[in-house]
């Protein structure tokens, strides 16, 4: 018998150091044309508000994904759900979590990004894997938007 756990969620969690206070960064995630700058290729409609369905685009996936904000808390965390591949809820629905916390007597801003929901399988790795490079991806762009206003992601997937 084993004294380990089962796997019974597949989850990942990355962060990443911003030099800007905690304000500019919340904000370039929460407001929707900071975020078509950097990260939402196709566009981002609605600002990221506890209760709102907002939509991210992206050339990379084509088509509108919704957003539903589950919690906003103003500069400090972001919670929202968006569908997923291989996810365990019964909606279809993954859980995204951005939390930011003042380093450096608020000089700089780290970033961690959670998600979770996905099956503990190969197909749920494959998709987590997928994703957890994807917020990768974002938060490099997030750190070269917001400190120099270099759009990384342009032209990058068409």
């Amino acid at each position: 018998m084993s004294d380990k756990p089962e796997l019974t969620e597949l989850s990942f969690s990355i962060n990443g150091h911003l030099s800007k206070p905690r304000h500019e960064v919340y904000e370039a995630v929460a407001d929707p044309d900071q975020l078509s700058k950097y990260f939402t290729t196709g566009g981002a409609q609605g600002r990221m508000e506890s209760g709102a369905t907002v939509t991210w685009d992206f050339h990379d996936f084509p088509g509108a994904f919704p957003v539903r904000v589950l919690n906003a808390v103003q500069d400090e965390k972001l919670v929202f759900q968006w569908g997923g591949n291989e996810t365990l809820s019964t909606d279809g629905m993954n859980t995204v979590t951005f939390e930011f916390a003042e380093v450096d007597d608020g000089t700089r801003t780290k970033v961690t990004i959670a998600e979770s929901s996905w099956n503990p399988n190969a197909s749920g790795a494959k998709a987590a894997f997928g994703n957890c490079e994807g917020w990768t991806g974002m938060l490099a762009a997030m750190k070269c938007w917001v400190e120099y206003g270099i759009n990384l992601r342009e032209g990058f997937h068409k």
